[in-house]
């Protein structure tokens, strides 16, 4: 941090900065790293933190889980509990590694999504973007620069020394869980030069993780920046963002940001600035909860992004490695037919007519989520969403479409194969749209709303 003479922030020429100055940078920066610190919240649950309930285990190894998402499962809002996840958190400071993905058979869905630090959805391996053949797949960090070695499928280069690669695959059923299980079993993460048989370069240094917040401390805690200052470490400035990372520097974010270090002028700037990032956000959220703005354009590349930050953050907030609309949509449920907010008081129904189910490659489902927390909602008959394969079972409407009951409470045996179950109090419900066609990309497909009984 460039400081004044007396030890507060000063711009590139030493001038101090004031008060609204801090407040604006801090806002700003607070925006952009969002995304960068909670995605070391969810990484530091699962890779660092052993006593944690969500731990999976060591970095640079497949952990799979045979079972779909519950209400237990809180470390990631909005989760999907539609394809049991594996997850691979990689670190790429010492070599590439070698992703191994298995043939699978053509009917089934499966994807690999490889999210670097800033939470860009940078490549997919999987049934829409490469098939079900199968392959051997180079994830390299941006200190590689090697050619494709023999052997491998495709090498696949991340901005970032730490990436996130999250694997989906479809579950047709509680009796396909055995299925599901020796697929994911054969996923699998090596070294570059294990897979040359080749000697291991020195290994990176060991890495001193700093506790993560919680998401409650996230919100206006300023240790908020240290963290920010710590993953900035592991993603090195884009060609793009050399001023933006200077604006932040000048109050310390990137240059060893400490919060004992602070005037308590500078540290009420610098936490009126989180307040407006927040304030930034839900204007957002009001454009998200209208419509006006849809997920799909909050989640992708950062070609596709294109230095929209606040949109980053807004992903980041409403559902943390959503991917990108070309592999799944999320229409966000979240007002019924006359724009009210929804809420377990109330019983609502969702009828999709004949001919107008979501139109998918892959499927599709509807998922229920308690608000303001935004993870799945516990109930008598462990049903946490309403999706395609579970067609068989729903009742049909006369016109042959499907009606969904979304209450709180059992809509009476003849209804409750129909039944999704809500929480007494306020709560959103996704779609999800896996490989979704070009009716629903191109808009031709609109979702139905949410009515009132």
């Amino acid at each position: 941090m460039t400081s004044g003479s007396d030890g507060s922030p000063a711009g590139p020429a030493g001038e101090p900065l004031s008060f609204e100055q801090v407040r604006a940078i801090a806002k700003e920066a607070y925006i952009y790293g969002f995304p960068m610190v909670d995605t070391y919240r969810v990484q530091y649950s699962y890779f660092v933190d052993t006593d944690n309930p969500e731990y999976k285990g060591a970095w640079n190894q497949v952990h799979s889980s045979a079972r779909v998402f519950t209400p237990a499962d809180t470390a990631i809002q909005t989760p999907n509990s539609d394809t049991p996840y594996s997850m691979l958190g990689a670190d790429l400071r010492a070599e590439p590694l070698v992703l191994s993905v298995p043939p699978i058979g053509q009917g089934r869905y499966y994807s690999l999504q490889f999210v670097d630090g800033y939470t860009y959805n940078f490549a997919y391996v999987g049934s829409r973007a490469t098939g079900n053949g199968g392959g051997n797949y180079l994830l390299a960090g941006p200190g590689w620069d090697g050619e494709k070695p023999a052997g491998i499928t495709d090498v696949i280069r991340s901005d970032t020394e730490i990436v996130l690669v999250i694997y989906r695959t479809q579950l047709f059923g509680p009796d396909d869980l055995d299925d599901v299980e020796t697929i994911q079993a054969e996923y699998t993460a090596q070294p570059l030069s294990a897979f040359m048989d080749q000697p291991a370069p020195a290994p990176a240094p060991a890495i001193d993780f700093p506790r993560a917040l919680s998401p409650d401390e996230q919100k206006t805690s300023p240790t908020f920046f240290e963290l920010m200052d710590f993953v900035l470490r592991f993603t090195p400035t884009l060609a793009s963002e050399h001023d933006v990372r200077a604006r932040f520097a000048s109050i310390g974010i990137g240059a060893g940001f400490r919060v004992e270090a602070l005037t308590p002028e500078t540290r009420a700037a610098v936490e009126a600035g989180i307040a407006d990032a927040w304030a930034e956000f839900s204007t957002l959220k009001r454009q998200v909860d209208t419509g006006h703005v849809t997920a799909g354009q909050l989640f992708g590349t950062k070609e596709y992004l294109n230095g929209n930050y606040l949109y980053r953050m807004a992903a980041a907030v409403l559902g943390i490695y959503g991917n990108s609309e070309q592999e799944a949509m999320y229409p966000v449920l979240a007002t019924d037919a006359d724009g009210q907010s929804l809420a377990g008081s109330d019983d609502y129904t969702l009828t999709f007519p004949a001919g107008q189910l979501p139109p998918v490659d892959a499927f599709w489902s509807v998922t229920m989520y308690k608000m303001p927390e935004s993870l799945l909602v516990d109930n008598p008959i462990d049903r946490y969403l309403i999706n395609s394969p579970m067609l068989p079972d729903l009742v049909k409407d006369p016109d042959g479409g499907v009606t969904i009951y979304v209450q709180n409470s059992s809509p009476g045996a003849d209804k409750e194969a129909n039944w999704l179950p809500a929480p007494p109090g306020p709560f959103v419900a996704a779609l999800r749209l896996y490989w979704p066609t070009a009716e629903a990309l191109d808009g031709t497909w609109k979702p139905p709303k949410m009515v009132k009984a």
